[in-house]
Formats: structure tokens, sequence, C-alpha cells
């Protein structure tokens, strides 16, 4: 069973900025099916600081989406504990502190963009000014100014997990997690949302966990990168990403973004995971 939280603030005893916004311990995964449990994930071990940009990788069943479900509450653990700002993440999600951007959109059909981004704070039961400006500031923020009045059918696939991502983050979590986002996206649309992606994290310092099965997507995008073993997943080595100065597509061509792809890749083979 999932334990207390693993971090307790008192005051005048630690600041803020002290604390991890996610931090997760011996924690492991076992689904009940009809003849034996299977094991998901196996002695997960993890701290991510605040304004850290994290990518998880590994091959398809290793445990990534599921690791991103426990830190938001969609999934519980068998053992172990996991700590989000402090707190269990049922307290965070039920404080709204991070949000979650799918793998699909998710949009509504009968709303725009501008009220599928609403719609959280109305949920929540924010003023309607002060929801439509909030909404505004994201999808500007994303690139869709001039957009507000579309509906999802009128809009590319790219342009419709913009406004996912706008939806994220327009309650202002400091967490943002994102389940392979742009996995179904051409190339080009793909290159075009890291860049617009990277920019954000820039603009607003927001902690990002990202799940990829891309590589090259991790190491552009990421401080540090998460590399998982298959069933059970369990976390072979944790690579840091110090690229200097500001990204733009051009630096995957530098040496520096090459090494760090090849230890990336040389940790997928290590695991025997590497072209699954």
């Amino acid at each position: 069973m999932a334990g207390k939280p693993i971090l307790k603030v008192v005051p005048g005893q630690a600041r803020a900025a002290e604390m991890p916004a996610v931090e997760i311990r011996g924690v492991a995964l076992a689904f009940a099916t009809a003849d034996a449990p299977v094991m998901a994930l196996s002695n997960i071990d993890l701290r991510i600081d605040k304004g850290e940009f994290l990518s998880i990788i590994g091959p398809s069943g290793c445990g990534k989406t599921t690791l991103l479900r426990l830190i938001a509450d969609l999934e519980q653990q068998t053992e172990g504990d996991i700590a989000v700002n402090g707190v269990t993440p049922r307290e965070a999600r039920l404080a709204r502190a991070y949000g979650y951007v799918f793998q699909a959109p998710a949009l509504y059909p009968w709303r725009n963009a501008l009220a599928n981004v609403t719609l959280p704070l109305e949920i929540m039961g924010v003023a309607r000014r002060d929801r439509l400006q909030r909404a505004a500031k994201y999808l500007e923020m994303v690139g869709l100014t001039g957009f507000e009045r579309k509906y999802p059918w009128q809009l590319s696939g790219g342009m419709q997990q913009r406004v996912s991502i706008a939806r994220a983050l327009a309650f202002e979590p400091q967490l943002l997690l994102m389940d392979e986002p742009f996995g179904a996206l051409d190339e080009i649309t793909r290159d075009s949302l890291n860049e617009h992606l990277i920019r954000l994290w820039e603009q607003t310092g927001k902690t990002v966990v990202f799940v990829t099965h891309s590589i090259s997507e991790a190491v552009f995008l990421s401080t540090r990168i998460v590399v998982m073993s298959p069933r059970p997943g369990h976390i072979v080595e944790v690579i840091d990403n110090d690229l200097a100065g500001k990204r733009s597509l051009d630096i995957r061509d530098t040496p520096e973004f090459l090494a760090v792809a090849h230890r990336v890749r040389e940790a997928l083979r290590s695991a025997h995971t590497y072209g699954d």
C-alpha cells in the first residue's frame, strides 16, 4: 500500500525552493490478472527538482505512461511513496497542482478553441472575465491568436495539440505532465511543436515531466533524461543534459547534442531495449 507523504514542510525549517516538485521512493506497481500479478514497475527512485524539464524514454510497455499516471493520481502504486510538492498525489490532484497533456488532444468538438481552454476554469468556478483573459493569454503563448473561434475539426493535428497544452496551462499549475503529446504527428509538425514547447518552458519556468519514444526529442527538450527498461520497468540510467545556450533545431547537428543522444542510445542498448 502507498505510504504517507515523504516530505513535510515545517515553517522556518526549509525554503519552498528546496522541496522537489516530485519525489519517488521505492515505487512498484503490480496489476492483478486472472492467473498471476503482472509487475509493471519495480523499485523506482527519482527526484525531480522545480524548474526541470525531465523526459522519460524507453520501449513500449516499459511503464513510462504508468509512472506519469502514478504522479497524477490516475493510478496507485502497490509499494513505495510519491510526493508532489510535498503532499500525496491525491492531495496534489485535488489542489489542481498539475496540468496533464494526453497523447491525443481530447478536445470537445462542439466547443471552439477558446471554449475548450476555458472548460477547466468553468468547472473550477473562475469568473467569466478572468477565464477568458487566461484562455486568450495561453492561446497566444502557444501561437494560436486568431484561432480562438475555430472548432477542432477546423484545426490541424498540431494546432489541436497546442489547444490542449493551452488548456493545461490555463489554470496555471507549476507542474506539467505530458504523455507523448506529439507522438502521432508528422516530423515537421513535431519539430515545430518542440520549438514551441521549449520556448514555453523558458518563459514560464514550469516543471515539465515528458514521456517520449524519440531520442532526438528527449535530448532537444530535456535538462535530464530518464532511461527505462522493459517490464517490469525500472530506471536504467538518468542522464544530465546541459546543452548550452538557447536551443533551436540547429543544435541537433552539433557534437554536443550527438554525444548526449549517443549516451541515451547506449543506455537503451544496455537494457536490451533499443529497437523495440
